[in-house]
């Protein structure tokens, strides 16, 4: 799907409906935009439905400010001429209220975007704007302040943030990318203080994925191989909407024979994914015209390694991550269902999938198919492609669980003598 040849009409609809479909915005809460190249603005309608709005309903402001359309735009029109106005280079405007990022808003802080490596790249630099009230011309300038230093994230205390850039789905990624950390970072603060990724640890990971494969053109796709690729998409689609995924983060991989696998693709967004997106990789060659994920060299080497594993994830969801960037273990401990799956979850360092992945390769094993690397994702093994997916939910699924359990009382695991008769029960050892 090529999203800029959409009418930017559809684009602001079928976004801000994954904004609202997430649970990123209200009926009433948010706006979209976008400037076309003739100097129209396309503006979300003031006080409709954010959950059923078509492409009739997008209002269209002339360069000369008439409005086109059966409705009212968004009284935070004047922000968005203004942003347009400052700052040529940008072509789209992101306005809503997610609940981790208002929760910053409310204490008039900046969410740490270095507890995970990707915030930083995707969003750059946040700004903070100072209260205004909506839709006036003092909040537009307030923004403005904020956006003129070439900042592309600007956060509005006690309301929400803005996200620009120039096109809509790169102010959807930063959008969505912040709240993800932001999310990360409140779950973090539940149990212990989030450790941040020094500059050093930063340019580590700008390292990653930098030994591009060879190309060559697959001759043939066995019925085996289609296959794949569809239950690939499928998963991928779940893991997105279930929050294991966001719109460029997570991977998926799986094993077709000795020597070859599918893997997801690079920076191609997670809910459209299609089977033709995915990249056959054979020995040291990728599919032509392709770039498949950065850790494809990790992911090879785990099949090189370990026969038995047919498939593998990779993913960021906020709980697991919490312990992650808390540098806190995670027992699977809780209930019998979360031990069988995981057994013994793993810890590595920061890093050790770039500086050292033989490590992630010996860590895993029967009694240990999930890892977690602090501060960067959760790795998760299987024989099927629903196998390393279930550990995956399972994952985050025990990480939530213990979360919350915190909140509310002590904690009893499951004991020493219990995980014997579950390891006898279920034959484990």
């Amino acid at each position: 799907m090529n999203f800029n040849l959409m009418h930017p009409a559809e684009q602001i609809v079928m976004l801000l409906s994954r904004v609202y479909q997430k649970g990123l915005t209200t009926t009433s809460g948010g706006n979209l935009s976008i400037k076309d190249s003739e100097g129209v603005i396309w503006i979300t309608p003031s006080g409709i439905d954010k959950g059923s709005l078509t492409a009739a309903d997008i209002c269209k402001v002339m360069p000369d400010g008439t409005v086109i359309g059966k409705y009212k735009p968004s009284v935070e029109l004047p922000f968005h001429k203004l942003v347009y106005e400052s700052r040529p280079d940008v072509s789209a405007v992101l306005h809503a209220h997610p609940p981790a990022i208002v929760s910053y808003s409310l204490i008039r802080k900046i969410p740490d975007i270095n507890i995970v490596p990707t915030p930083s790249q995707v969003c750059g630099k946040v700004g903070i704007a100072k209260y205004e009230v909506p839709g006036s011309d003092a909040l537009a300038n307030r923004i403005v302040e904020e956006i003129k230093k070439g900042l592309n994230v600007v956060i509005m205390e006690n309301h929400g943030v803005i996200t620009c850039a120039d096109n809509l789905f790169e102010a959807f990624k930063r959008f969505e990318t912040l709240n993800f950390a932001a999310s990360i970072g409140i779950t973090s603060s539940i149990i212990g203080k989030p450790v941040a990724l020094t500059k050093e640890q930063l340019k580590i990971y700008g390292t990653k994925g930098q030994n591009m494969l060879g190309e060559f053109i697959p001759k043939d796709y066995s019925s085996d191989e289609r296959r794949l690729r569809k239950e690939m998409c499928a998963l991928i689609h779940r893991a997105y909407d279930q929050n294991l995924f966001t719109s460029t983060q997570g991977t998926f991989s799986v094993r077709i024979n000795e020597n070859t696998f599918l893997i997801t693709p690079f920076d191609v967004d997670r809910k459209y994914i299609e089977p033709e997106d995915i990249v056959r990789i054979e020995h040291n060659w990728r599919e032509a015209g392709k770039i498949p994920s950065r850790s494809v060299e990790l992911h090879k080497l785990i099949y090189d390694e370990h026969p038995e594993i047919n498939a593998i994830t990779v993913a960021q969801p906020k709980h697991i991550m919490a312990f992650g960037a808390t540098h806190t273990p995670i027992d699977s401990r809780t209930i019998p269902e979360s031990y069988i799956a995981m057994r013994d979850i793993a810890v590595l360092p920061f890093g050790t999938n770039i500086t050292d992945p033989e490590k992630i390769s010996k860590s895993i094993g029967e009694h240990s198919p999930v890892v977690l690397i602090e501060n960067d994702s959760v790795i998760s093994t299987g024989n099927t492609l629903i196998n390393a997916f279930d550990r995956l939910e399972v994952a985050e699924f025990t990480a939530n669980t213990i979360i919350h359990a915190k909140m509310i009382g002590d904690i009893v695991m499951i004991s020493d003598k219990e995980v014997e008769d579950i390891n006898k029960a279920f034959n484990l050892k």
